[in-house]
């Protein structure tokens, strides 16, 4: 039944997790709200497993706008004026003495498609969140999921070890079952969830890997920055489901256009890398061009273009930095000459 979906993540009478804790007030300080909280789902009963806000009176499954929130699961619910809100006119929750006003609760997403809890900010009086906002509290309702999953994970590693599976393995079998859940869970950690492309995180974690670098480094490459034209308008004509869909159309595009071994990474909201190893800069500008044509053709039910920058890259003359910032100067080229365009960097290089 729809509820169920942290069951297993033993989070009714567990300790304080100051991680959730962290969050909540990450998404406080993104959104400028004195209130937030992570309720997660335990066999039907609420856990405000996170929280910011002082005096915060909390009972998340029980309050008729959380389960508004959780009748919605695969999008978030943002109440401007709860005051003002026929169906929540008998709700009574309060913020430091004073009433309710703004609410916008992202359900999170549960292994078995029923929603594993709500993320939630709330006000004192009525607003408006921004669409970088929304999005911001999307993903932090991602990095929520993941984490839950990883927390699954590690207490069924601990169940099967109390009772005794490990100790019947042998030594090795016992080492490499542990290796590949670890690997699992590093490639949770390391992949962007809406579309599968490598994140931030995964991008650092090369920067800091000798052996990545030195591929890189060992010939002429190029970089590749995305950006999908007015993906604000998008959200808010269209919404963030169909928003989410669109970001997807666009890694599909690159996932079909780059080669085993090139990286593609979603940089940021809307904003995709691509570095190109052993590729020049006539190359990296027809992968580009095959991206934005297949963005162009896509079956989305409006239209969608983007914009690209493209530099090259002399391991023996540039820094990585430099290379990208050439490849973003040529991204704002393109969206001023009027965007649905592949500009390449045209920087002088000095040999040397």
């Amino acid at each position: 039944m729809p509820g169920q979906a942290a069951d297993g993540h033993a989070v009714v009478d567990a300790a304080k997790d100051p991680v959730y804790d962290d969050l909540a007030l990450l998404a406080a300080t993104l959104c400028d709200t004195p209130a937030s909280a992570i309720c997660l789902l335990d066999r039907g009963r609420p856990w405000a497993k996170g929280r910011f806000g002082e005096d915060f009176l909390y009972s998340p499954r029980a309050m008729a706008i959380n389960r508004l929130a959780l009748d919605t699961p695969a999008q978030m619910l943002v109440i401007e004026d709860v005051a003002r809100d026929p169906r929540l006119r008998a709700t009574a929750v309060r913020i430091d003495q004073a009433p309710l006003r703004f609410y916008a609760g992202m359900p999170l997403p549960g292994p078995d498609g029923y929603p594993l809890g709500i993320l939630c900010v709330m006000d004192i009086k009525p607003r408006q969140l921004t669409a970088r906002q929304c999005a911001g509290l999307e993903a932090l309702a991602r990095q929520i999921q993941q984490l839950s999953a990883l927390r699954r994970h590690g207490l069924d590693l601990e169940q099967r070890l109390r009772e005794g599976h490990a100790s019947s393995l042998q030594p090795e079998q016992a080492r490499a079952e542990l290796e590949q859940r670890h690997q699992t869970l590093q490639r949770t950690a390391e992949r962007d969830q809406l579309t599968g492309l490598l994140n931030r995180t995964a991008l650092a974690q090369l920067r800091d890997n000798p052996r990545a670098m030195q591929k890189l480094e060992s010939a002429p490459y190029s970089l590749a920055l995305l950006d999908v034209d007015h993906f604000k308008q998008v959200n808010d004509r269209h919404g963030h489901l169909l928003g989410d869909r669109a970001l997807r159309v666009v890694a599909d595009a690159v996932t079909a256009s780059i080669r085993v071994g090139d990286l593609a990474v979603r940089y940021g909201g809307e904003e995709f890398l691509i570095v190109l190893p052993g590729t020049g800069l006539t190359a990296a500008f027809e992968v580009a061009h095959r991206i934005r044509e297949r963005v162009a053709a896509s079956s989305l039910p409006f239209p969608l273009t983007v914009s690209a920058g493209i530099a090259a890259g002399d391991p023996a003359r540039d820094r990585p930095e430099q290379v990208f910032d050439r490849a973003d100067q040529a991204l704002y080229q393109a969206k001023a000459a009027g965007r649905d365009r592949v500009i390449a960097d045209d920087t002088p290089q000095l040999g040397g």
